[in-house]
């Protein structure tokens, strides 16, 4: 199992956001290329960026920290918000990226994603952003009438490379992960799952790492990290283990 440190950018500054809330953004840095070497010197040769902004925008607003965070770090770089359009993902995998998220698309425009699919093996991964079920878009602000497991199997056929599930009701709150909820859509879905929203110590990368065999593919923790409630190295060597 892949356990993904979380780099969250608003405005070139690394934070955290309460509920996927803009106005409930805690700073914890200035430089995002130093905090993704931090976590390359722990151990860690996978992280997951997310551009706040972009994701609210429906563009790039943060490209110069991605550009810095992909130069310093050594390993794979998964990155989200804001990606709908063909020449935004191309642009990104030639910069270096590994792998692409699409979200608010995947709901509006699921023949993008099957097309992005295609076109890049195993490099699109697809967000399903749920509060009580419902997939949220659109930087979260919005709630729709479609439940996750419903639309992840949309795209059960299409060459995703996993499913990136958040419970936006835990995440930055550290209430701990909605594993039932997440180990439910893996069982419901042919694709690996990538576990986000909520993570808040060593004990739920113990337990998502006992459903690896039902799909779970990985987890994205941010807050615990910042906040010294996880240990990255101790995150890993448990992963690992499993």
């Amino acid at each position: 199992m892949i356990v993904f440190p979380a780099i969250d950018l608003k405005g070139g500054q690394v934070v955290r956001l309460a509920e996927g809330d803009m106005d409930r953004a805690t700073v914890y840095g200035d430089n995002p290329a130093a905090q993704a070497q931090l976590f390359a010197d722990a151990g860690s040769m996978h992280l997951h960026v997310v551009d706040l902004d972009g994701a609210f925008a429906g563009e790039s607003r943060n490209r110069e920290a991605v550009e810095a965070i992909v130069e310093s770090f050594p390993g794979h770089v998964q990155l989200g918000g804001g990606i709908r359009s063909p020449e935004a993902v191309e642009g990104w995998f030639n910069l270096g990226v590994s792998r692409i998220v699409i979200g608010s698309a995947a709901l509006t425009d699921p023949q993008f994603v099957k097309d992005m699919a295609r076109e890049w093996e195993n490099g699109i991964v697809v967000a399903v952003d749920a509060r009580d079920g419902m997939v949220a878009t659109e930087g979260w602000a919005k709630i729709s009438d479609i439940p996750a497991a419903d639309m992840a199997r949309r795209f059960e056929d299409a060459g995703v490379a996993s499913l990136l599930f958040t419970d936006i009701g835990r995440d930055g709150l550290l209430k701990g992960c909605n594993i039932d909820a997440t180990v439910e859509l893996a069982r419901q879905t042919n694709m690996p799952v990538i576990a986000s929203g909520g993570v808040k110590g060593l004990d739920d990368i113990r337990l998502l790492a006992l459903h690896a065999e039902d799909g779970i593919e990985g987890v994205i923790t941010g807050r615990a990290l910042y906040d010294g409630r996880l240990d990255l190295a101790a995150a890993l060597q448990m992963a690992e283990r499993a």
